[in-house]
């Protein structure tokens, strides 16, 4: 005989769970609980309450996202990820101020850790430069790591 089937976990136990895991915006969790058997108003309820609790912040997500993507990737990634959560403008572009700062150093570090010598010929180069723009740095800062990469430490 098959055991008897569980009962389904309320929605706020269900949201509570994907909380319980890693940081999640009021959009992301509106798009993972939402369903044909879940209730609109129901689910616009508990994530007020959650809201109002503190439990959802996109501040937090921000520092999440950025904190752990930071040493692989680039502004422009990060940017991308942050609105695929559904963050809203006005925080990304607040967020995107101090990381554009340090894209350099993080472009150097990035580069550094997957090749670590200057490219042998132009094929090379285009190579490392497509590799930091796929990670989200833009073409200028990626030239100018390749370039600086190029020089001896002496001529800089």
């Amino acid at each position: 005989m098959p055991p008897p089937d569980k009962p389904k976990p309320s929605l706020r136990a269900r949201a509570l769970r994907l909380l319980a895991r890693r940081e999640h915006t009021r959009a992301e969790l509106e798009a993972k609980l939402s369903g044909e058997d879940t209730d609109a108003d129901e689910l616009a309820a508990v994530l007020d309450d959650f809201s109002r609790r503190g439990w959802i912040s996109d501040a937090r997500v921000i520092e999440q996202v950025t904190h752990a993507r930071r040493t692989r990737f680039g502004s422009r990634r990060i940017r991308q990820e942050l609105e695929n959560k559904g963050v809203s403008g006005e925080l990304i572009a607040e967020a995107m101020t101090g990381l554009k700062e340090s894209d350099l150093e993080a472009a150097r570090g990035v580069w550094r850790r997957k090749f670590g010598c200057a490219p042998a010929n132009a094929k090379e180069r285009a190579r490392q430069l497509r590799f930091l723009q796929s990670r989200g740095f833009a073409l200028d800062l990626a030239m100018r790591v390749v370039r600086e990469a190029g020089q001896d430490p002496e001529e800089s």
